[in-house]
């Protein structure tokens, strides 16, 4: 089942697999109407309005494509903008209660999808599987920025 991982480029190459499979497996199960770049924004909304600059660098797309997507999820209802109170030539993303109540929506809908799998595994290979998630947090919070 597992291969021999011989170095830290094969490990890193055999989690980028895993990732995108799941990633995978969850959308090809969950049809909220959101892409995964539109969830992510809506997701970083939850912490308060940012400007359209910081969404686009901390997604790392161009600003113009960010500033096409606000605007879809505007027309949607998921999001609002308004100028910024410090600087008038900056543009505030805010989540709305509806894009807040679909964000919260596909998230219980990809971990249903996954608990689902989770079920149908022995238990052991769950606990195992319970047991490395510290680990994927400690990758995740020491790697480079």
């Amino acid at each position: 089942m597992l291969r021999r991982v011989r170095s830290t480029t094969d490990l890193g190459e055999a989690l980028d697999r895993r990732v995108r499979a799941l990633n995978r497996l969850v959308r090809a199960h969950t049809d909220y109407g959101l892409s995964i770049t539109a969830a992510s924004v809506l997701s970083r909304l939850t912490d308060g309005p940012q400007r359209v600059t910081e969404l686009a660098s901390a997604e790392a797309v161009a600003q113009p494509s960010m500033t096409a997507l606000v605007g879809r999820l505007e027309a949607r209802g998921l999001v609002t903008r308004t100028r910024d109170q410090a600087d008038a030539r900056a543009v505030l993303v805010a989540l709305t209660d509806e894009g807040r109540e679909r964000l919260l929506d596909a998230r219980r809908r990809r971990a249903e999808v996954l608990a689902e799998r989770l079920r149908a595994l022995d238990p052991d290979v769950r606990a195992a599987i319970a047991a490395a998630l510290p680990l994927l947090d400690q990758l995740l919070d020491e790697g480079p920025q």
